[in-house]
């Protein structure tokens, strides 16, 4: 039976609030107003938009609590143990392009650790979410990692840098030394659903590098509730400052982070 809480329902509550606009911007796409922040790097009037529904809605429930988020960056509330981390539009590129594979993504930090995330494609309504220590939902079902124990057989997701960014020579080389071990790899834009795909064991791992902490913060609690692990390239827990992850199950991220590491 999927869990609810009342910190739970204030985030979902203002992600389908947020979403429901999205949805109308995601039919009629030729009459957003798109505007250039740097190379393949799309803001849109939607982006701004979608964050500062989130902002209102979070802010009427949990007055005080402080904010980072992708468009309006850091903002200090009154209570400086709540941190709500959120990405309004993970997979811009894939929304500009019609692509339905994108989410709004909301954290929640407490005293500096993640405590509960929400995951959510308002076009295919497909709602991940987690509270720490009461496990990980897809919409009303329990998520769980796959169970495989070997590369060999597994489909591993990743993020490649795109124009503008570095670390192609480096991205290029990790994607061959992986493509070489496994049943294949993915690459479908947004980190937040690669995250929570891992989560419920359609892929079974995922790494990528120059994330920011929006596009990952309430991927890492749902990865761990469904009894996932997720380090840094590294293999610590500084993900928000390496600004890179890694997640798989106990068996694969072993494996992975190895393979990685050589690379």
């Amino acid at each position: 039976m999927a869990y609810n809480s009342a910190t739970l329902n204030v985030m979902t509550a203002a992600a389908r609030k947020a979403g429901r606009p999205l949805v109308r911007d995601f039919g009629e796409l030729e009459n957003l107003q798109i505007s250039m922040k740097g190379p393949a790097d799309f803001v849109t009037s939607a982006d701004t938009r979608t964050e500062r529904i989130l902002i209102e809605e979070l802010s009427k429930a949990r007055p005080g609590y402080g904010f980072l988020g992708e468009e309006g960056g850091a903002v200090m509330g009154a209570d400086k143990s709540h941190r709500f981390i959120i990405d309004p539009i993970d997979g811009t590129v894939n929304f500009m392009h019609g692509i339905p594979h994108f989410a709004i993504s909301i954290g929640l930090e407490r005293e500096g650790q993640l405590v509960a995330g929400v995951i959510y494609n308002p076009v295919t309504d497909d709602l991940y979410y987690a509270e720490k220590g009461h496990g990980a939902f897809h919409n009303n079902k329990r998520l769980r990692v796959a169970a495989r124990k070997e590369l060999g057989n597994c489909i591993i997701a990743t993020g490649l840098p795109m124009m503008g960014r570095e670390g192609h020579a480096k991205a290029l080389k990790e994607t061959a030394a992986v493509m070489a071990t496994t049943a294949g790899i993915r690459r479908f834009g947004a980190a937040s659903l690669d995250m929570v795909f891992v989560a419920e064991g359609r892929f079974d791992g995922f790494w990528e590098l120059g994330l920011k902490a929006w596009d990952i913060a309430a991927g890492i609690v749902v990865v761990r509730e469904a009894g996932g692990m997720v380090t840094d390239m590294e293999g610590g827990q500084e993900m928000f400052g390496q600004t890179s992850v890694l997640c798989a199950n106990e068996y694969l991220q072993p494996q992975l982070l190895k393979l990685l590491k050589s690379v």
